[in-house]
């Protein structure tokens, strides 16, 4: 048997490959390689030992078959001071190896590609891989294990320096296992998407996510939080903002960045949201950013103090010089011109997060709106599609008498879209594309009217209504009517209807159904 140090490489991501095999060959780590990992190595003037001339075998099938074989898992597998194991071994001709760098073949990349085909999916299920980096995280006791190319230089420094502990094997062998169970997922839920027989929730339901950072605490300070991102999610989410600017973000300016930026996704017009406690307290659209804002601060000025604001255009410096007037917690945009930057970035802690082409995202006609909603409850999940319908003009009934204007049609279509990211019960009152009063998640729906009359900060008269659910009774439309609303829009679907139409028709006033009803629970 070899007394040599033996590492294998065989990687599909080659950044910084190189230079991790150059600083082992200094440690006098022999190298033994596969395919283009080989070839890179020896191009880079490296000596490497081929798989085959382990094993005995050639690559075969297609490169399918290359380490599937005992002198490549037993030099893995092999309890270095099990006098059994070594035993066996020498007998066979199985030397050690020492340590083991493998990533897999690109199936996530591969099933992102529009035109991807099912061979083409299954060739990228990479196979001796996953055995390698198992049986090595198996007997990390023996054995370095290394998945994330990050971690090269970490372990060639532990080398040199023979530090290598119990703690760092087993951190890395966890990596390793972590690794093989995202990538397992990501197959299953592929093919569960491809199979004849297709269902939109499986029997079983797995979920990955990578930590993207630990938080000082959760919604509160006695709770521990951190914050995960969904791998390979291309749509404009908070999980793909960059931070610009401000202290660390917590757990509910998170909460809170996520419901501005869905509700600003709704509009393709410039618009404004102001959010606070994860309910919008204001949201406008107009022909500039800085008028939507100067609109959606104006319809609750108290609330939007120590608020989350969201944008779909780039803030530019009159919306910042307006923005500067109060406090903030968090800004999510696609961006801020460099005059906007300065101005905001003299308040120190104001938290500036940065989504580069959501801009162009919600003018697409072609959005793409990626996943489901997940929530979590004690010993289980709820899962769901997302509400993400876009309702337009050839979808609403109008019910009453008296048929709404061209001008309420468009500020009832305005009030829905905000509706629905209100927490039920909700109420939205709106003049033009603009807020004017929020009742929002109160336990009657006549109570939320009385709340989104109290809290309007703006006129009430002349406005439209919007309604996340029914009216179970008139009341809750005679209330909206009686404050001063002309036209009403609501999904419709009560056994009271009649009701609630008479009421509309007995003050003159318009109402639509959608026929979909908008909670947020």
């Amino acid at each position: 048997m070899s007394v040599k140090k033996r590492a294998l490489i065989s990687v599909s991501n080659k950044a910084g490959v190189v230079e991790f095999a150059q600083g082992l060959s200094k440690l006098g780590f022999e190298i033994i390689s596969t395919g283009g990992t080989a070839k890179a190595l020896k191009e880079s003037g490296l000596s490497v030992i081929s798989i085959s001339d382990v094993t005995g075998f050639p690559e075969m099938l297609d490169g399918r078959v290359k380490t599937l074989h005992p002198k490549v898992h037993g030099g893995l597998l092999g309890i270095r001071d099990n006098a059994d194991h070594q035993k066996q071994m020498q007998e066979n001709g199985i030397d050690p190896i020492d340590v083991v760098a493998v990533n897999l073949y690109p199936f996530q990349e591969t099933i992102a590609k529009p035109d991807v085909t099912l061979e083409e999916a299954i060739e990228n299920i990479d196979i001796g891989g996953p055995a390698m980096i198992r049986s090595a995280a198996k007997n990390h006791k023996d054995v370095l294990v290394v998945v994330n190319p990050d971690k090269y230089s970490m372990v060639v420094d532990a080398l040199s320096q023979g530090n290598v502990t119990l703690e760092l094997k087993q951190q890395l062998a966890l990596e390793v296992f972590q690794h093989t169970a995202q990538y397992d997922q990501a197959i299953a839920n592929y093919l569960s998407q491809v199979s004849s027989e297709k269902e939109a929730f499986p029997e079983s339901f797995q979920v990955s996510f990578q930590k993207v950072s630990e938080l000082r605490y959760g919604e509160n300070p006695h709770q521990k939080g951190a914050f995960y991102k969904e791998s390979k999610t291309e749509e404009p989410c908070v999980a793909n903002a960059i931070q610009k600017h401000g202290k660390e973000l917590s757990f509910n300016n998170l909460l809170d960045l996520n419901s501005a930026l869905e509700l600003v996704k709704e509009f393709s017009e410039p618009a404004a949201i102001v959010i606070k406690h994860n309910n919008p307290c204001g949201a406008a659209v107009d022909k500039d950013l800085v008028t939507a804002y100067v609109k959606a601060y104006e319809t609750d000025p108290v609330s939007a103090f120590g608020g989350v604001m969201g944008f779909n255009r780039v803030v530019d410096e009159a919306t910042a010089l307006e923005i500067s007037k109060i406090f903030v917690e968090a800004i999510i945009a696609p961006g801020y011109d460099a005059k906007a930057f300065d101005i905001l970035a003299k308040k120190k802690n104001i938290r500036l997060m940065e989504l580069a082409g959501l801009g162009q995202w919600v003018q697409s006609k072609e959005k793409n709106f990626i996943g489901q909603d997940i929530k979590r409850v004690v010993g289980g999940l709820l899962i769901q599609d997302r509400d993400v319908i876009h309702e337009n003009g050839a979808q609403l009934n109008s019910v009453a008498a008296r048929q709404p204007t061209e001008e309420e049609l468009k500020s009832m279509q305005f009030a829905w879209k905000v509706a629905k990211h209100v927490r039920s019960n909700a109420i939205v009152f709106v003049r033009g594309t603009e807020t004017v009063g929020v009742g929002a998640g109160q336990m009657s729906r006549v109570d939320s009217a009385r709340l989104a009359v109290e809290k309007a900060n703006k006129p009430i008269k002349g406005c439209v209504v919007a309604s996340d659910a029914f009216f179970p009774f008139r009341d809750g439309v005679d209330q909206v009517i009686d404050s001063g609303a002309t036209a009403v829009i609501q999904p419709g679907g009560s056994v009271r209807d009649e009701e609630v139409i008479a009421a509309c028709n007995e003050k003159n006033a318009a109402m639509v159904f959608t026929g979909l009803r908008h909670f947020k629970h």
